[in-house]
């Protein structure tokens, strides 16, 4: 069953991510925005100031997420452009593979973007993680909240793919949903980072992630059948 599930899913991941590596259109974009609001805060503040530091938390969380629907919006209007989301609903795979490989292939997107726009806001911040156990537990952090804007974002993608306005309306439809796990990403991040709470604290964020991420992680993989047929 797993293997079922599992193999069709690392095809189609394989697929955007092929594709994406010979256009470079979607990273493009989504390095541009995470470059244009690192620039932007960076002028707007003096870095060396401590008390800006204390947006560096948040300014990962908006780059994650701005930088994630350009991705997400995109990730769906490929297929529509050939008609081949109706050859992906044909095919003899199980509309969940579809939605898991969409959901590693969009995951790979963003933590791309993350992984070059981070370290670049840490340097412009002259940001220091203060020791290995804060850098793995901002990893986690990162990994997990990522995870769980995805599982949502591709639900939601799929479902506005067929409409005129999906750009706008997924942002719409999204923000809302993912409030949960961003508020809880902010505040372990920041945490972690700067704040001067335990190590108990951060996992209580943790274990709010990690619940989300399940609940609608299943209700993606359950509910994507319906939602190509909308």
């Amino acid at each position: 069953m797993l293997r079922t599930l599992l193999k069709p899913a690392l095809v189609i991941a394989w697929k955007d991510l092929s594709m994406e590596w010979r256009t470079k259109q979607t990273l493009s974009a989504m390095l541009i925005f995470s470059g244009l609001v690192i620039v932007t805060f960076s002028f707007a503040f003096d870095p060396s100031n401590q008390a800006v530091q204390a947006l560096v938390p948040g300014m990962i969380w908006v780059m994650t997420i701005f930088s994630g629907v350009i991705g997400l919006n995109r990730s769906f209007m490929a297929e529509q452009q050939h008609d081949n989301i109706h050859g992906l609903m044909a095919a003899p795979v199980d509309p969940a593979s579809i939605y898991l490989g969409k959901c590693l292939a969009n995951f790979v997107f963003v933590l791309i973007v993350q992984l070059i726009s981070i370290p670049l806001l840490f340097i412009l911040f002259d940001f220091h993680v203060v020791d290995y156990m804060g850098l793995g537990y901002l990893l986690i952090i990162i990994s997990l909240g990522t995870f769980g804007f995805i599982a949502v974002g591709t639900l939601l993608a799929a479902l506005v793919a067929h409409a005129t306005s999906s750009e706008i309306l997924l942002p719409v439809l999204l923000f809302p949903l993912v409030m949960p796990v961003v508020i809880a990403g902010v505040q372990a991040t920041r945490i972690v980072l700067i704040g001067q709470e335990g190590t108990q604290d951060v996992l209580s964020w943790l274990q709010l992630i990690a619940a989300y991420d399940v609940i609608f992680f299943a209700a993606g993989f359950l509910l994507f059948d319906y939602v190509l047929e909308v």
